[in-house]
């Protein structure tokens, strides 16, 4: 099907396959579909449509949910890790069935390029996959005891009930890296979809129903329920959910924090990020220009990667700034579902708004707008922007914030030392690049003294990860891991074990009684 050939009877077509229509449920165990809150609207940043409605979340449903997760964990959690991953694998393989379907309405629903919703599918498969090993290395360690005839060792237990909050930006991606995990670990998901994109969550819920009754699985390995900022707060008070996994802003994850961390439970936080490029004197230009125009206008800059701030050298300022102002004119702007075009919409006329204001912000600072905003008419939506270039200096207060908008912040550097303390000088430290082909900085910016994010490349972009290696950032970015690498022991509770296989029983500090 030719992406320039959709129509709303196309987007009909996929909401029909994947089981979403006008009798959405925003409430779902898996197996069963419920709902008694308010009515939510989903509507198309692409073209400002009304895409579909659902139903939202109240207390009562949500104690229900939170019923019927417990009950299955206590079944799910009994059932051999690689028989778990079993399923996971089913799940992967009906995500490749359905995953133009379901790029589709990612795109449509959040407004990101056809080519990227479908990316956004593929890293749900790839997690799949990497999962499906997983299950069979969940692994502890052993160790020599110090007391005659007695062994130690280490293993990993399942936790419970993992709360996922996810955001708008990565609809369905986000959701599969923490649910795909805690299944094949033995936990049971539920999942709070954000109120921006929850015909995406219906959809994947959907999916995964097929599995389930194809294997006769117990109602409530993934549940899911829809809401405003309500439901995450009924989450994140629970002590019946161990594990809030939340992706968001910092000042949402400042308060999912403090709240959890009340309670003693355990928060996985993956929050803003202000990410930099660094671009030196020996930076190969043909590679690094693609990577910055990407990574600030990929999503419409709405990626916690994105290339918010480069850092430029002065002896090559001038032209990168040239080549840059060169490029940002033949990005393509319009329907994300044209795969002709480079950028879609941001997500709302509340992100937009957002936009405006920043680069308002910028002028009253002192900066230099290179390549002026604005918004674009005549798209069929509100939310359609231009990208920007601003010349600053990283103390800006705006510059400080992170604006999730194609806004990309220019400055120069003189020295390497100076060029990784102004990309430190932030509070987020979610991902950073460096852009050379000189070895001694390539060394140094990932030494000690380097980038202080939980991200650090050389010679590719800010934005895009594999889900082969862990996922997150440090400092006010939150300190969570997700995705590949060990990951996984987040979603586990830990167990120190020692066997005593003597006829006797030596105690600590060489205490004995005499009986």
């Amino acid at each position: 099907m030719s992406s320039t050939s959709i129509t709303s009877n196309t987007i009909q077509d996929v909401l029909k396959t994947l089981g979403v229509d006008e009798n959405n449920h925003g409430c779902s165990t898996g197996l069963n579909n419920f709902g008694s809150g308010a009515t939510l609207n989903s509507v198309s940043p692409v073209d400002g449509q009304l895409i579909g409605q659902t139903t939202t979340g109240t207390a009562e449903d949500y104690q229900k949910i939170v019923e019927v997760a417990k009950t299955a964990f206590t079944e799910w959690r009994m059932t051999p890790a690689p028989q778990r991953g079993e399923i996971v694998r089913q799940y992967g393989n009906k995500l490749r069935k359905y995953k133009h379907e379901l790029g589709m309405l990612v795109s449509y629903e959040m407004g990101k390029s056809l080519q990227e919703g479908l990316g956004e599918v593929q890293e749900m498969i790839d997690i799949c996959d990497f999962a499906v090993g997983l299950s069979r290395q969940l692994h502890g360690l052993t160790m020599h005891s110090e007391r005659f005839k007695h062994r130690m060792y280490e293993q990993y237990h399942p936790l419970g009930i993992v709360g996922i909050i996810s955001a708008f930006n990565f609809p369905v991606a986000v959701w599969s890296w923490n649910s795909a995990l805690a299944w094949v670990c033995g936990d049971v998901c539920i999942w709070k979809p954000s109120e921006k994109t929850p015909l995406c969550s219906i959809a994947c819920q959907n999916i995964f129903a097929e599995v389930a009754k194809e294997n006769s699985l117990p109602e409530g390995l993934s549940c899911i329920i829809n809401g405003d900022y309500k439901v995450g707060e009924m989450m994140t008070s629970d002590t019946h959910v161990p594990l809030i996994s939340a992706t968001g802003s910092i000042r949402m994850g400042k308060i999912v924090a403090q709240t959890v961390a009340a309670r003693l439970g355990k928060s996985l936080l993956e929050l803003g990020g202000n990410n930099a490029m660094i671009i030196t004197p020996d930076a190969d230009l043909k590679i690094a220009i693609p990577g910055i125009v990407f990574g600030a206008v990929g999503t419409a800059g709405q990626r916690c990667t994105s290339t918010r701030r480069l850092i430029i050298h002065e002896s090559v300022y001038a032209k990168v700034k040239d080549t840059l102002v060169g490029a940002y004119q033949q990005v393509k702007i319009g329907n994300p579902l044209d795969e002709n075009n480079h950028m879609g919409p941001l997500i709302d006329t509340d992100a937009v708004n957002s936009y405006h204001k920043a680069l308002e912000r910028v002028k009253e600072e002192g900066g230099n707008i290179i390549v002026a905003g604005g918004t674009l008419e005549g798209l069929g939506s509100a939310c359609y922007v231009k990208p920007a270039i601003a010349e600053v200096e990283n103390s800006f207060d705006i510059v400080q914030n992170e604006t999730f908008a194609p806004i990309l912040y220019i400055m120069k550097y003189s020295t390497l030392d100076e060029a990784m303390k102004l990309q430190n000088g932030v509070v987020q430290g979610l991902s950073s690049s460096i852009m050379t082909t000189n070895m001694r900085e390539m060394e140094a910016f990932l030494s000690h003294e380097g980038s202080d994010c939980g991200i650090a490349n050389v010679n590719i972009g800010t934005s895009g990860a594999e889900i082969g290696g862990a996922f997150g950032g440090e400092k006010e970015t939150g300190g969570g891991r997700e995705s590949g690498s060990d990951a996984w022991k987040v979603y586990m509770r830990r167990q120190t074990n020692t066997i005593n296989f003597s006829d006797s029983l030596p105690l600590a500090q060489g205490i004995k009684f005499d009986f």
